[in-house]
């Protein structure tokens, strides 16, 4: 697997992966989170990255503790019905557009395309959100 190998032969970590290493792992902390995770993680002189016996207690604390650990499908579903003025079982992308980019922690816009390019079904041009909340979900069985 791709995250073995770079932690298995790695002496330091892209910060800028640091994000995407924590969330393979089943955690997923908010953007303030993962920002506070990074500025305990940095060096006083900032390198791009962070050294892996520094990430490694810190990580494994994070595990340990079952910190950051991923809402429900349900709870994510009731979102989507709060979202869905119409109660239509469906959201049109502009609307989640305009949550994302206006309420709390904004998205960027490759982030909105990201998650727009898998959310929207290509037939409907609408988010049939109970597909998508299934597909996006995480099995948390450990």
């Amino acid at each position: 697997m791709h995250l073995t190998c770079l932690i298995t032969n790695a002496t330091r970590l892209l910060m800028s992966e640091i994000g995407t290493i924590i969330r393979s792992l089943g955690c997923f902390p908010s953007e303030a989170e993962l920002h506070d995770i990074i500025a305990e993680l940095e060096d006083e002189e900032p390198t791009g990255f962070v050294r892996y016996e520094k990430f490694l207690p810190t990580m494994t604390k994070i595990l340990l503790e079952r910190k950051f650990r991923p809402i429900t499908e349900d709870l994510l579903l009731q979102a989507f019905k709060v979202l869905d003025q119409q109660k239509n079982g469906h959201l049109e992308p502009e609307e989640l557009t305009k949550y994302l980019t206006q309420e709390g922690e904004s998205f960027t816009q490759e982030e909105i395309d990201e998650m727009l390019s898998a959310a929207v079904d290509p037939d409907k041009n609408a988010i049939l959100y109970k597909d998508f909340v299934s597909m996006m979900t995480f099995d948390d069985t450990r």
